[in-house]
């Protein structure tokens, strides 16, 4: 009687979860051994060039703190 239970969802499992569940999986390998796509480079360049100029300008803001607020980097 409790083999039933137990005997019914295992089939649908195997029979429809599963291979399901196998297909997702590997396409998503498949799809991240391919590497960036065009596009995605493009944006990963973008975001460096921002983060180039955020740096420059964090320097800059740090060099005008220096000299007007010398103890600037003690405070908490």
């Amino acid at each position: 009687m409790s083999m039933g239970f137990i005997v019914g969802p295992l089939v649908v499992f195997m029979i429809f979860v599963a291979p399901l569940w196998l297909i997702l999986h590997y396409r998503s390998k498949k799809l991240s051994s391919e590497g960036l796509s065009g596009e995605d480079h493009q944006k990963l360049q973008d975001l460096v060039v921002r983060a180039e100029q955020m740096q420059q300008r964090i320097v800059t803001l740090e060099r005008i703190l220096d000299a007007e607020a010398p103890q600037w980097r003690g405070r908490q």
